[in-house]
């Protein structure tokens, strides 16, 4: 696939990546409509504090989460377009209940719901992964996830001229939130009509149960455990950090731990209720794939999206801080992170295809992430700023490649499963957003680059140990197993039956 393809949007596969991303693109949009109204939110409203917006913020990523993982689950047994169409209609009545809320538990309430829509982002990938070959995915994913993050940025730049220019008033920021949920739910039910779970004739294979990724051997069943309990177990550290706020009573705090860990023991119980039967019966050589594999690019997600998420939060108070700049120009140069994003995450994903091995990029771009967040640690007030910008672009280019590297491989691990390694990658990525920005709260600027740094080359250590390239990862089709076979034909048999009736 060429970069000019893009331009060809009569092909279906290329239609469906527009329509795709800009589908992400207004989830992102929506979800961070909050932080660009702050201040014509504190001076509208004269009940909310500043401490209240940072618990928004806090409730904004919450439910990330746990979402990504349950709508992996979902993707795998009704599909992208579904999914997609479903969440974008509904996540559009916590953003509607959000813009005209009028009391605290309104706001916040509806907000930890609204976080659940950053889960949008996995639906895509594996919409994306219908529509194209193997040997093309790695530029596709990384378009529709460079394209579509952007969304983030444009409510930055957009929503506070759509709040004083269009509507004007105390209430602006109230319609300017509104605007942006019901854009989204049009466009969620157009999506459903516009859109196919990839091309005619495409099977939509399914796992055999949508409730936990299958594995392939009793070691690999230990590994999924393992990496599941931080999925969960993650929310901890929110719920202490709304405990130290004073936004939760410690008898609340306990109701939300006990809670936290019903949930962790329910999915490890149902991770053994799929594996064990399927293990006990075998797995045949060619169903076979290595969850290590998974592991690894957990580790590569936690380490750059998890990084790009605390960086984009800290940076342009760095910048003001260290070179003595207005907000404005902070902010303008901080943002410099983000618009790499456009154009680096695509090359991350076409370098993937081009280079023929995509476990040696995806270690190119780890070791890169590495190098350039040590280089951020040395910066301070000394270095000239340009030079500090360019050794943030740098940083950043390594950053958002990575991020597209790691999902230009992951459909290609195990076919059925990639709605599921999807979200599992995913959540890891908000993770490490949790984890960072809460060691944030005790370090210095630079202390925090070198500790990013540091989960970098861990990550990058546990790729060469872990991240094999996987099986017809550059063919024309994906690997199809015996039993992708069986369930196949299982399914058609069930459509028979019913068909009968």
């Amino acid at each position: 696939m060429k970069v000019a393809d893009v331009f060809r949007v009569r092909n279906p596969e290329i239609r469906a990546l527009h329509l795709t991303w800009i589908a992400f693109f207004i989830t992102f949009y929506v979800w961070f409509n909050m932080a660009p109204l702050a201040s014509s939110m504190l001076k509208s409203v004269d009940w909310l504090t500043k401490d209240d917006l940072r618990l928004f913020a806090i409730c904004n990523v919450a439910l990330t989460i746990p979402a990504r993982i349950i709508v992996g689950m979902a993707l795998d047994r009704f599909g992208p377009r579904r999914v997609f169409s479903v969440l974008m209609v509904l996540m559009a009545i916590p953003a509607l209940v959000f813009a005209f809320g009028n009391t605290m538990a309104q706001l916040l309430i509806s907000r930890l719901v609204l976080s659940s829509i950053g889960a949008s982002f996995v639906v895509g990938i594996h919409m994306t992964a219908m529509w194209f070959k193997p040997k093309d995915i790695g530029f596709a994913e990384g378009f529709y996830a460079g394209w579509g993050n952007f969304g983030s940025a444009a409510a930055a730049m957009t929503l506070p001229t759509i709040a004083i220019t269009m509507y004007g008033g105390d209430d602006g920021w109230r319609w300017a939130i509104a605007q942006s949920a019901i854009v989204m739910a049009g466009y969620g039910v157009w999506y459903w009509f516009a859109i196919t779970d990839g091309p005619e004739g495409t099977v939509h294979r399914k796992p055999r149960k949508a409730s936990a990724m299958e594995v392939s051997s009793w070691g690999d069943l230990v590994k999924l455990i393992l990496w599941t309990i931080p999925l969960i177990g993650v929310l901890a550290i929110l719920v202490w950090r709304i405990q130290n706020l004073g936004y939760l009573s410690p008898m609340g705090a306990a109701i939300c731990y006990a809670a936290i860990f019903l949930i962790v023991c329910y999915q490890i119980i149902q991770i053994l209720r799929v594996n064990i039967p399927i293990l006990k019966k075998g797995v045949p050589e060619d169903d076979k794939y290595p969850f290590s594999s998974v592991a690894a690019l957990n580790s590569t997600y936690f380490a750059n999206f998890g990084a790009e998420l605390a960086v984009v939060s800290m940076l342009p108070m760095f910048f003001e801080e260290t070179w003595s700049l207005s907000a404005t120009a902070a902010g303008l140069i901080a943002a410099s992170f983000a618009f790499v994003n456009l154009l680096a995450r695509p090359m991350g994903g076409l370098v993937s295809d081009r280079m023929g091995n995509r476990r040696f990029v995806m270690l190119s771009y780890m070791f890169g992430i590495g190098l350039g967040f040590a280089l951020m640690g040395l910066l301070n007030s000394n270095w000239p700023l340009i030079i500090a910008v360019g050794i943030t672009v740098f940083t950043s280019f390594f950053v958002q490649g990575a991020e597209g590297a790691t999902f230009g491989i992951i459909p290609s691990i195990k076919r059925r499963l990639t709605g599921q390694i999807s979200g599992m990658a995913g959540a890891y990525g908000n993770v490490g957003a949790v984890v960072y920005l809460t060691i944030f709260t005790f370090v210095t600027p630079s202390q925090f680059f070198f500790i990013i740094s540091a989960g970098a080359f861990i990550s990058w250590v546990l790729c060469i140990l872990w991240l094999k390239e996987p099986e017809s990862a550059f063919s024309d089709e994906y690997h199809v197993s015996s039993v992708d076979l069986q369930i196949e034909e299982e399914e058609r048999q069930r459509a028979a039956l019913l068909g009968a009736k």
